[in-house]
């Protein structure tokens, strides 16, 4: 294709700008009930794992969507597809308006809320069609970018409620109704795109069976997965051990999501100059050894804060690189697919760590263990990234593993 070898054009980068914006947009929407979680727990008397439960259920349908997302942004593209999901994420946001006396239809609401966190398997294979391979990994951390939306969430949301609790949800829904409007006439699918003809089924199976699917999930669980699970328990971790108000704790939060964001193209930028492995492994170092100082419980100010900004970098980074390999690795045509799958394994890595805190802090009175957990995860992360990763080569293949064959005199 000719973007192997051509330089980005301005389509290009406006389905990129256009891509990014949108995909800030719903993943503000699914983020809308974290920063009113402690509003919710003291109006619906919600223990702390229930209201651990009530931020986590989005992040895991949004997380399992992205799945068939990606295949079907492979199949029909993103023209379609980011208006159209886009569009029909208006409908849970308003129904949070409806429910939010019920803890159990805010359960309901929370999993069709999910639907905003699919737009990153649709972004993907779009930026990814657009930019040649020396240029994916910044403009895909650029798109990465949109994670913003969790900043935006935490910073704004409990602002605009205080000038009317239902008005945050509103403001969303029309946003996202203006973006599904022009995203119909600004998102472009590249004319000369492979279009995959397999059932839906088949596509899926086939980036199962790809190795490298499942070392990218791993890797891309504990990165983004750590991002969007501070980005949902953070202000309660903040409340609740710090004992910040809601507002204050959003702040700190939305600060926290901001430097993931604007650390996520580096992490990108950085992969086009050096392999993206090397990168990743570097950034869950930093991740573990700043969760270890977190699990001390230092002070907030400033020991608590450098060590969370800290870590924000290194997730940010780490998410940004996971996915520029995502882009050397895997075939054009099943980038969706393989995002999908990536995608959803990350989200998944934000779902258990909110619930996990919550039973440990229900059980225990410290989140101690929650930070030594983590600072295991991203060790096993680093090393697996620096031992093994870094062999990976274009198509997904070990070149030790492809010696083996060719000694053993197999194809």
């Amino acid at each position: 294709m000719d973007t192997e070898t051509k330089p980005p054009t301005a389509v290009a980068y406006r389905n990129l700008v256009t891509a990014t914006i949108g995909f800030t947009l719903t993943f503000w929407a699914w983020d809308l009930i974290a920063p009113l979680a402690s509003w919710y727990g003291d109006r619906l008397e919600l223990s702390s794992f229930e209201q651990s439960l009530l931020v986590a259920v989005p992040v895991l349908v949004g997380s399992l969507g992205r799945i068939p997302a990606g295949a079907l942004t492979d199949r029909y593209g993103a023209k379609l597809m980011f208006p159209l999901v886009s569009a029909l994420t208006i409908i849970p946001v308003l129904l949070l308006i409806v429910v939010k006396d019920s803890y159990g239809l805010m359960l309901v609401v929370g999993f069709l809320l999910g639907l905003g966190g699919t737009t990153f398997a649709i972004g993907i294979p779009l930026v990814n069609s657009w930019f040649p391979p020396e240029k994916r990994g910044l403009a895909l951390g650029v798109f990465g970018m949109g994670m913003g939306g969790v900043a935006l969430s935490g910073y704004f949301t409990p602002r605009i409620a205080k000038h009317g609790e239902n008005l945050p949800f509103i403001v969303v829904a029309v946003a996202l109704a203006a973006y599904a409007v022009l995203a119909t006439f600004l998102i472009t699918d590249r004319p000369d795109r492979p279009v995959p003809t397999a059932s839906l089924a088949t596509r899926l199976g086939a980036a199962g069976r790809l190795r490298v699917t499942w070392e990218l999930s791993a890797l891309y669980a504990i990165g983004f997965g750590g991002i969007v699970a501070f980005g949902v328990y953070l202000p309660t971790y903040l409340k609740t051990w710090y004992e910040l108000d809601p507002t204050d704790a959003g702040t700190k939060a939305a600060g926290f999501a901001l430097v993931t964001v604007v650390f996520r193209p580096i992490g990108g930028w950085l992969s086009d100059r050096i392999h993206p492995a090397l990168v990743t492994a570097a950034a869950l170092g930093v991740v573990a050894l700043l969760a270890i100082v977190q699990a001390f419980d230092p002070p907030l100010d400033p020991g608590g804060t450098i060590a969370l900004l800290i870590m924000a970098a290194g997730l940010g980074t780490a998410s940004g690189s996971v996915f520029a390999l995502v882009s050397q690795v895997t075939p054009q045509a099943k980038v969706g697919s393989v995002t999908g799958i990536v995608g959803a394994m990350g989200g998944l890595g934000g779902f258990l760590p909110p619930l996990v805190m919550g039973a440990i802090y229900s059980a225990k009175g410290s989140y101690s263990i929650g930070f030594m957990l983590l600072s295991d995860l991203a060790l096993a992360g680093c090393v697996y990234a620096w031992g093994r990763m870094r062999g990976i080569r274009p198509g997904g293949e070990d070149p030790t593993a492809e010696a083996a064959k060719v000694t053993a005199g197999r194809p």
